[in-house]
């Protein structure tokens, strides 16, 4: 469910929201996260090491406490409550506190339909439930799953954004075949973990801002259109009136909208089906 707004400002007139029926609140209020799983993020705004700007239009924006949460998912065959269900301001998806058993206390990305006060483990020999967590050998075949593990014992890497799961189509050769949210199909070591259900908070694809201003305070920053640059700034710049970029190019001549930038020495062998034909 999506949360509309009625425009007693201008900003609020095509304003909006997800809902967010599904976090844990304590009266009003949302819970509080844990301090202890919690570290202060520094800003880069786009930066690197040089303190020269790589990625562009990033800059303001509201203050942050980054939540560490565990993509590894090691705990084996140690059950875990379900403490609350939190929002997580640097991700699009939602996130679980989890108890466990031996008093440990860690983060998840919590799936769709996870609740406060179910049980998940990890494990071979576990329950197929939303939230479990096990090795792709070990489910079975059609299974619906997120965060999954590019290398055995890294953490999930892929299938972690808000609203999004691959599926498990085939096994065999020790590589089991998975459907990627983009239509991709690729083989992954039967070896590594993944979650299974769909990432929660799938109605963030819904979201309309409404205004720039919210887009400040996420730290985004104006994008300027290449053709109303002077030529000395952008390839699509300068030209007698008003045009539409005839090669559409970055501002350092690199052909886009079509064009392919990825490099050969990816893991183009586990690749069975392109997302593009």
């Amino acid at each position: 469910m999506t949360k509309k707004f009625r425009p007693i400002t201008p900003g609020q007139r095509w304003l909006v929201l997800p809902s967010n029926d599904q976090l844990t609140r304590e009266g009003k209020k949302s819970v509080e996260p844990l301090k202890a799983l919690m570290e202060i993020k520094t800003r880069t705004n786009g930066r690197n090491h040089h303190g020269r700007i790589t990625c562009r239009h990033r800059g303001g924006g509201h203050k942050r406490f980054y939540r560490i949460v565990d993509f590894k998912r090691d705990k084996e065959n140690i059950p875990a409550k379900v403490a609350s269900i939190e929002y997580d301001p640097n991700r699009s998806a939602h996130i679980a506190l989890l108890h466990y058993v031996d008093g440990e206390k860690r983060y998840i990305l919590a799936p769709e339909g996870l609740k406060a006060g179910a049980t998940v483990v990890t494990g071979d020999k576990v329950s197929f439930e939303v939230g479990c967590c096990m090795r792709l050998k070990a489910m079975p075949l059609g299974s619906v799953v997120h965060n999954i593990e590019m290398v055995p014992g890294k953490g999930g890497k892929i299938v972690r954004s808000a609203g999004m799961s691959a599926q498990l189509m085939a096994r065999s050769g020790g590589y089991a075949t998975l459907k990627m949210p983009s239509g991709e199909v690729r083989l992954i070591n039967e070896e590594c973990r993944a979650s299974l259900g769909v990432v929660s908070n799938g109605e963030q694809l819904l979201r309309v801002e409404g205004k720039a201003g919210r887009k400040r305070w996420q730290g985004i920053r104006p994008t300027v259109r290449g053709t109303a640059m002077n030529p000395v700034d952008h390839p699509h710049g300068g030209g007698e009136g008003k045009h539409n970029g005839y090669i559409p190019q970055t501002p350092w001549a690199m052909y886009t909208k079509g064009y392919h930038t990825r490099k050969k020495n990816k893991s183009n062998k586990f690749i069975v089906k392109r997302r593009k034909k």
